[in-house]
């Protein structure tokens, strides 16, 4: 009789590790929604490491938001539901952290980029910066210079050269830096000044200078998780992989340039 009641409360407790075990793998596999606000400038490269990750974690759902910096801090400050933020320049970062909203120990610096100037492919007068500041430009596409980094980048390439005050009356100003590849590809200015990274993507402009690292600020992509995040452990396996040697291989395949060691 003893041994049958030994028996019984064996099967009750495998049984009940058994349920706990399956519970947990349930649990494990639950559906994941990451929502991912990123500048626009990483559209491609990010859409190609989604790719990779979902087949990785099959439970992880990625949406991005992608746009200028300055309007994605602004969406972040007034409660937008965002697990990651990916900024083109420290300024939206930092005014973040000061609001307090990101998640302590999670902020690094992900990415470099080069700052080039563009024309249509099949534009032959526009050769270098200085030619902007001459008759051989009638329209040129920048960033808006207080929401897009790019723009702002841009106007210290032209203030360096002192031809800013010749190139304003001229400028057609983009929500975000992809718009302003968009007027150059589509033949609609003669020149924009963009990522090295968006030119990449465009078969329809060519890249006639690369600005030198002197001529503007440090050119740097921070990253971090919101403290608002609904699923803040899956938000930090994801800012991680971007930081493995696998993430680095497909941002370099477009034109960005991992930062060897995080901050």
């Amino acid at each position: 009789m003893g041994s049958l009641i030994i028996s019984c409360l064996l099967v009750v407790n495998l049984t009940k590790i058994n349920l706990f075990h399956s519970a947990s793998i349930a649990q494990s596999s639950q559906p994941v929604d990451l929502t991912v606000s990123a500048a626009a400038s990483l559209q491609d490269a990010l859409e190609a490491i989604k790719l990779v990750y979902q087949q990785k974690k099959t439970e992880v759902d990625i949406t991005y938001n992608f746009g200028s910096s300055g309007s994605l801090q602004q969406q972040i400050q007034q409660g937008a539901p965002v697990d990651i933020f990916i900024s083109a320049a420290a300024k939206q970062m930092n005014a973040l952290e000061e609001k307090n909203v990101l998640l302590p120990g999670t902020r690094r610096d992900l990415l470099k980029n080069k700052v080039v100037l563009i024309v249509p492919k099949d534009n032959t007068t526009i050769k270098s910066f200085e030619d902007l500041g001459t008759d051989a430009l009638t329209q040129i596409a920048l960033g808006e210079p207080g929401s897009v980094p790019a723009g702002k980048y841009a106007e210290e390439v032209l203030t360096s050269l002192g031809i800013l005050d010749a190139v304003k009356p001229k400028t057609v100003y983009g929500k975000d830096v992809r718009q302003v590849l968009n007027y150059v590809a589509t033949g609609n200015v003669d020149a924009g000044i963009v990522y090295f990274s968006d030119a990449k993507v465009s078969d329809d402009v060519k890249i006639v200078a690369t600005a030198s690292e002197d001529s503007h600020s440090p050119v740097v992509y921070p990253i971090a998780v919101l403290k608002d995040s609904v699923h803040p452990e899956a938000a930090k396996e994801l800012e991680d992989f971007l930081f493995t040697s696998e993430a680095k291989t497909i941002f370099e395949k477009y034109g960005l340039i991992p930062i060897e060691k995080a901050a």
